[in-house]
């Protein structure tokens, strides 16, 4: 098992890692749309934030020489399925035609009340 943390994405609000790798996995923790040079969430739009989490994990994932098309499962947490429609689009724009297997649900509230959160899983070749 590999630790690894991205000094590219930002620190961890908690006791956890970036990222754990394990055999030909890469499980990267949940990312929310904070700014890892300022450590905030900027954006107030679930547009903004999307576009934050998903630099955050391409990030994470670069970390270790992986992209996009690594990716093999995500999980989406929104604070509201009225978000649905923009972090769908937003995501689908990220993944350039990639699909990788994907569940995404509604949650009672998200760190430092977030709009949306993305953990992700990828394949290491």
């Amino acid at each position: 098992m590999k630790i690894i943390h991205s000094t590219n994405a930002p620190k961890a609000l908690g006791p956890y890692c970036s990222a754990i790798g394990t055999g030909n996995l890469l499980f990267c923790s949940g990312q929310t749309g904070i700014n890892p040079l300022t450590n905030k969430i900027e954006s107030t739009t679930v547009e903004g934030q999307t576009k934050q989490v998903l630099a955050n994990l391409k990030a994470v994932l670069a970390s270790e020489g992986l992209g996009v098309k690594d990716v093999v499962k995500c999980n989406v947490y929104l604070s509201d399925m009225e978000h649905f429609e923009v972090m769908n689009s937003v995501y689908g724009e990220f993944f350039e035609g990639h699909t990788p297997a994907r569940t995404t649900v509604a949650v009672a509230g998200l760190p430092l009340n977030a709009l949306v959160e993305i953990e992700c899983i990828a394949e290491i070749r």
